[in-house]
């Protein structure tokens, strides 16, 4: 089929900043899309007889069933700015297919901020808060990062200097846009230590030049954090193992992590902090880890990861297809062990770590007859013994490490 939906990309000065040809487009329309300020841009006037609106109230993914409904008709959905720089037209092209959508673009919020700025695009990590927690902010906040964020309304500068604040970034220039392109445009500067502006207008932009503080608390994407990134009760896999454990499981952009037996989470927040476009699932039974797993998850820079309250192999019966799952707890089971390996996808990897003599001999089992391979970790740390210094061993590791057949 040939496309039927035309997304168009529009400024703050609606209509009249697009090509006659593009608003040929709006004429033509059997159904026009968006947000209330989309439709408010285009009078009926400008739509031909008997044409419909759709007026999406919380984003464009509610409204994909009624938009279906009107496949083979002329669906116009209107979008700011780039509508594939985290917007609408990213969405409907993984609901439909690109063969069904075309998409014409106009310059967006991360292009118009970083022209004010004088910042090299490419030089710039771009983010979104607009429907999404703020404290996504915590990946990206390093030395010298210039970071330019979609807000959510106009409370978001200040929750966004708050989290810098928090971190020990409070030197760090704030810049903020709000109704780029039209006659009420605004500017908003300060610094994340005393940023005066509790509300700024609710279409803004925030533009970021991270400067740390004496005090500042940033971590490295590199997997391996140390134990004191995490909230944890000891339950955690340690850093040099899970360093490996991240190397073994090898995280992929679009791919799907179970983390069963989650216990702080620090598995599934690392693979998610390693690589973008990944996604991960922390499955724990103990009340208190489960609050360990949000508070990571938020404080590291990753609230997108998925928490599920239960135990395995009952908790994963609903859960999507995995493309990689790493068994941290109840390796002893090992209808856990058979269950995780059902639902594996093909080609993909399944991982476990073991510390006692039973877990390891569940692991011995299960691979035997499963072609696994084996890795035996020893580790040891610096110690104090009185005024000198020795090595003190940790409890050995034994990793397991099967890949599923494709077919």
């Amino acid at each position: 089929m040939s496309s039927w939906i035309t997304v168009i990309g529009v400024g703050a000065d609606g209509l009249d900043g697009l090509t006659s040809s593009t608003r040929d487009h709006v004429a033509c329309a059997d159904l026009l899309v968006g947000g209330e300020r989309h439709q408010a841009m285009v009078p009926d006037s400008d739509l031909k007889a008997g044409a419909e609106r759709l007026t999406w109230s919380c984003g464009i993914a509610s409204a994909m069933d009624e938009i279906a409904n009107w496949r083979g008709k002329s669906v116009v959905v209107l979008a700011s700015g780039d509508p594939l720089y985290f917007g609408a037209g990213s969405t409907l092209a993984r609901h439909f297919g690109a063969a069904e959508i075309n998409v014409i673009p106009y310059p967006g919020a991360f292009s118009l901020d970083c022209a004010r700025m004088v910042w090299p695009i490419p030089d710039a990590t771009t983010m979104t808060v607009h429907g999404r927690a703020h404290a996504g902010l915590n990946l990206h906040i390093r030395p010298g990062a210039r970071i330019v964020a979609l807000s959510w309304n106009g409370e978001s500068p200040a929750k966004l200097a708050n989290i810098l604040r928090d971190r020990g970034f409070g030197p760090s220039t704030i810049v903020v846009f709000s109704d780029m392109g039209t006659v009420e445009e605004q500017r908003f500067d300060g610094t994340a230590e005393n940023w005066p502006h509790a509300t700024v207008p609710d279409l803004n932009t925030v533009c970021i030049d991270c400067t740390p503080g004496p005090d500042a608390n940033w971590w490295p994407r590199t997997p391996g954090l140390p134990e004191e990134a995490f909230e944890h009760d000891s339950q955690i896999t340690k850093r040099e193992v899970r360093a490996a454990t991240l190397a073994a499981l090898a995280p992929q952009p679009g791919e799907l992590l179970w983390d069963v037996g989650a216990g702080c989470g620090s598995v599934s927040v690392e693979w998610l902090r390693s690589t973008d476009g990944t996604r991960a699932i922390a499955i724990e039974r103990h009340e208190d880890r489960l609050k360990y797993i949000e508070t990571n998850a938020s404080t590291l820079g990753v609230p997108r990861l998925e928490i599920v309250a239960g135990g395995a192999p009952s908790a994963l019966s609903d859960l999507a297809t995995p493309d990689a799952i790493f068994i941290g707890g109840g390796v002893s089971n090992a209808d856990i062990l058979k269950a995780c390996w059902e639902r594996l996808a093909g080609g993909g990897r399944m991982v476990a770590n073991a510390v006692t003599l039973e877990a390891q001999q569940q692991l011995m089992n299960f691979g035997a007859s499963h072609d696994a391979t084996f890795t035996r970790m020893s580790v040891a740390r610096s110690g104090a013994v009185g005024e000198l210094t020795t090595l003190r061993p940790m409890m050995d590791v034994l990793q397991l490490y099967v890949r599923k057949n494709d077919t």
